[in-house]
C-alpha cells in the first residue's frame, strides 16, 4: 500500500503546540496508511518546492505572520490537489491574511471559558462523521466567522446558536478539513478528537475518491 505522506507542522504562540503537536502525531501513527514527517516553527518549509513530497499537511499553529513566499507555497500547494487539515488554533494563524483564511474556510472570534460541552453530528452521511451521533468534550470552544458555503459536519451551541466544529470543503484541486478540539494536549486525547482526526486527514488525503 502506497503511504500518505504527510507533514505534521507545530507551532506559534499561546496554545501547547507541542504536547497537542505529540499526541496528533500518536493518533496519526495508529493508521498504517500515513507516513508522517513532523516540523516545529520553521514555516519557511511550506515554501516551494519544500512541500512537494507531502500529499498532506496537518496543522496546528496559533498567530504569526506568514511571508508571500510562505503563504503561496502552502495554498498553491493543496490547490494543486493536496489535502490540509487544520486543527483548533489553525483558524487563529496568520491574521493579516486574508488568503489563507480563505482556504481554511472561517477564522477564530472569540471563546468561552473551557468547559465541558456537547458536540451534534449534522451530517451524518460523510465518511468523517458516519456512525457519530453526538458526544461531549472539556474543551475550548471556537465561536468562528465562517464562510456559509463550508460543508459543516458537526456543531456545539453557544449562545442559543449552533457554532462549527467541523467542517469540509473544496480548495482549488484539493480538500480541507477543519476540527475546531484540541485546546491542550488533554483535550487532544480525547477519542472522539483521535477518530475525527483520522477520519479527516484520511479524506482530505484522498481528492479523487469523492466530491
Amino acid at each position: 500500500m502506497e503511504k500518505v505522506n504527510t507533514l505534521v507542522f507545530c507551532g506559534g504562540e499561546i496554545h501547547d503546540w507541542k504536547g497537542c503537536g505529540d499526541e496528533i502525531v500518536r493518533f496519526l501513527s495508529e493508521c498504517e496508511e500515513f507516513q508522517i514527517t513532523r516540523v516545529d516553527e520553521n514555516l519557511d518549509a511550506l515554501i516551494s518546492p519544500n512541500l512537494d513530497a507531502y500529499d498532506l499537511i496537518v496543522f496546528y499553529y496559533t498567530v504569526g505572520e506568514i511571508t508571500d513566499a510562505q503563504k503561496n507555497g502552502l495554498l498553491n500547494h493543496i490547490a494543486s490537489g493536496k489535502g490540509y487539515v487544520g486543527i483548533h488554533s489553525a483558524a487563529d494563524s496568520f491574521r493579516g491574511c486574508p488568503e489563507y483564511r480563505a482556504m481554511v474556510g472561517g477564522h477564530f472570534v472569540t471563546h468561552p471559558r473551557y468547559r465541558d460541552y456537547q458536540v451534534n453530528v449534522v451530517d451524518e452521511a460523510h465518511p468523517i462523521t458516519d456512525g457519530i451521533v453526538e458526544f461531549m468534550v472539556t474543551d475550548e470552544q471556537y465561536i468562528l466567522d465562517y464562510d456559509p458555503r463550508v460543508n459543516v459536519l458537526a456543531s456545539a451551541l453557544w449562545q442559543g446558536r449552533a457554532m462549527p466544529v467541523v467542517w469540509t470543503k473544496n480548495w482549488g484541486e484539493g480538500r480541507v478539513f477543519y476540527l475546531a478540539l484540541g485546546h491542550d494536549a488533554p483535550a487532544c486525547r480525547h477519542e472522539m478528537f483521535g477518530k475525527l482526526l483520522q477520519r479527516g486527514s484520511l479524506w482530505a488525503s484522498s481528492p479523487n475518491d469523492r466530491a
